[in-house]
């Protein structure tokens, strides 16, 4: 499906996460930097906001707003194009971290959290999905996910898949109108791999970064593998857009945990054309 190697669109970050492109740009959260950024087409940094709580997960909202989740202070931020303005306070919902989270055609946010003291080394607990409604309102969708990260709507909104990091599977689950959950199943059993970020393609595959292997990988509903591009690191997550539409940008880490921990700037960000 793809063509030839992937090739460097920018490096120099220190961790990339939730690229997303919108309106001719690629936005993504440089999570240990607390910046979320723009690039243009051709890699050049087009714009930057400061995200001082450590920025995640990103999405567009119908109206082309930028939704920035505020891990630490476990807040929902909107960037209108000019001001940033909060849209969801869920800090007295969880008390863990925020991180990735999916936008359906009603602008619902499903968002997931750590579920656990990360930071701290403590043992991972599953935890909940919750459903943030357009004017902010909150509600538990899920309950005993593990270590909810990337997500994605597909089958024109009646699908919702999330990354589930540490159990190496990726999970599906039915949205109805109102945006209620159910039929959670297993998409895909990635046998050892732990999915980071995931983006969909016109197909409905998955393309899902797979932080331990370093590999993207597009996978399909009971788990085939079709295709497979490989970095030295770790790869982070993904998403599909150019002005061609089928342009498939990567994120990842070359380097090892301890130079992550040293702070080297070696996460970068790739694309290849499908």
């Amino acid at each position: 499906m793809g063509e030839g190697n992937p090739r460097l669109l920018a490096d120099g970050f220190l961790f990339l996460e939730a690229p997303k492109w919108h309106d001719g740009r690629l936005w993504m959260s440089d999570v240990f930097d607390h910046k979320v950024y723009a690039l243009n087409n051709d890699g050049q940094h087009c714009h930057s906001l400061d995200i001082p709580n450590r920025p995640s997960g990103l999405g567009i909202m119908s109206d082309g707003s930028l939704i920035i989740v505020s891990a630490k202070d476990r807040k929902l931020l909107r960037f209108d194009g000019s001001a940033i303005t909060e849209h969801a306070d869920l800090s007295a919902h969880t008390k863990w971290w925020l991180n990735d989270f999916a936008i359906d055609a009603s602008d619902r946010i499903f968002v997931g959290d750590f579920g656990y003291d990360f930071v701290a080394n403590d043992p991972p607990r599953s935890t909940k999905l919750h459903r943030v409604e357009r004017d902010g309102s909150i509600s538990v969708a899920a309950e005993n996910v593990d270590f909810p990260n990337g997500s994605v709507v597909i089958d024109d909104g009646r699908t919702l898949i999330v990354a589930e990091t540490w159990k190496a599977r990726i999970t599906a689950f039915d949205i109805d109108t109102s945006g209620n959950l159910s039929n959670r199943r297993v998409f895909a059993d990635l046998d050892g791999r732990q999915p980071d970020g995931i983006c969909a393609d016109a197909q409905g595959a998955i393309w899902a970064g797979i932080y331990n292997t370093g590999e993207f990988v597009r996978v399909l509903d009971g788990g085939r593998i079709t295709d497979t591009f490989k970095f030295d690191g770790s790869a982070i997550s993904c998403t599909i857009g150019g002005d061609s539409g089928n342009r498939l940008f990567m994120t990842a880490f070359l380097g090892s945990d301890a130079d992550m921990a040293a702070g080297l700037r070696k996460s970068a960000v790739f694309y290849a054309d499908l």
